[in-house]
């Protein structure tokens, strides 16, 4: 004989008896008071605070049955449960107060990604956040609102999908985002970075459009360069710069440059050689060779690591290449 059909609330009973729940609701918002009360001196008394992570799902046997696998952070901080649970009730925001309900994140999310956006930026002086970056727990140097916001995800989907930024208050929020030196197309930043590097290379080895006299001098960077630290003619952001190794990642996978002809275009400007030293011109090793011999009573046995130096006795195009 088959079995006749379950009430809804009795079938959700039998599903979750493993629980021991009597559980009906699927609505958390309609959860009592009491017994939500009841959840948050749980986690209280498990975790010390009410900072819940951001969609905190319960699942232990500890909270009360009717809250098992419900987002507890995500209802209580809403201002519908406010509303509906705590508005106008004194009673109710002094036994919150004493737990150390974080009533600062009772507003939209957005104003919670904004402050925490904010706050980076004072700390890191940009806004490029990593995309694994979570707001740490229970540091003093960011609002305790923002603590455990996944904040290089919200970035990423503020760039890839335009999260928060529809509707009537898209532009205000995109005017706020730009005030922080938010970047759009993380691909665009890096290059620039790379170009102005280039720029300020070119300006103190003066080679490319700084060349003295007529000639204008090939911008060649040395393999293993990296940008000095500590030193007054770089501008601090630039210090640790891998600029060898980042030429050389230009130059043979089109780093920045791929599918970007404006970009090679800017490059080329500042003299940049799109040929690593194998490709040199047979001219230009005659005449390297020629400056080596000379310099070395006509001696052309070259140490296989040797490198052209910097001196001012090496003319022209050489320098620094291996010989």
């Amino acid at each position: 004989m088959r079995r006749p059909a379950l009430p809804n609330n009795e079938r959700i009973i039998l599903e979750n008896e493993t629980h021991s729940t009597t559980q009906t609701r699927t609505n958390a918002m309609d959860i009592p008071y009491d017994i939500t009360l009841q959840a948050l001196q749980t986690y209280h008394a498990l975790h010390g605070d009410l900072v819940i992570p951001r969609r905190y799902t319960v699942t232990s046997t500890a909270f009360p049955s009717d809250w098992y696998g419900l987002d507890l952070s995500s209802t209580v901080y809403n201002m519908k449960w406010w509303q509906l649970h705590i508005q106008e009730r004194p009673d109710r925001v002094a036994e919150l107060n004493r737990l150390g309900f974080v009533w600062e994140r009772l507003q939209p999310e957005w104003n919670l990604v904004l402050e925490a956006l904010i706050t980076y930026y004072n700390l890191h002086g940009h806004v490029l956040v990593p995309n694994q970056f979570v707001v740490p727990l229970d540091n003093a140097q960011w609002p305790r609102a923002t603590w455990g916001i996944p904040l290089g995800k919200s970035v990423y989907r503020i760039r890839a999908r335009h999260d928060f930024l529809r509707g009537p208050t898209a532009e205000a929020r995109r005017q706020q985002l730009e005030g922080l030196g938010f970047v759009w197309d993380v691909h665009e930043e890096r290059f620039l970075k790379f170009y102005d590097i280039m720029w300020h290379y070119a300006r103190l080895e003066q080679c490319g459009p700084f060349s003295p006299g007529e000639r204008t001098q090939v911008l060649k960077v040395p393999a293993q360069y990296v940008v000095p630290s500590e030193d007054p003619q770089w501008p601090e952001a630039f210090w640790g710069y891998p600029l060898g190794v980042k030429c050389h990642a230009v130059r043979q996978k089109g780093l920045y440059v791929k599918k970007h002809p404006e970009r090679r275009r800017l490059l080329e400007e500042l003299g940049f050689r799109w040929t690593g030293n194998s490709n040199l011109g047979w001219l230009e090793v005659v005449h390297a060779a020629a400056i080596y011999s000379k310099l070395h009573n006509r001696s052309l046995d070259v140490p296989i690591h040797f490198v052209v130096p910097k001196p001012h006795e090496w003319i022209g195009e050489e320098w620094p290449v291996p010989i």
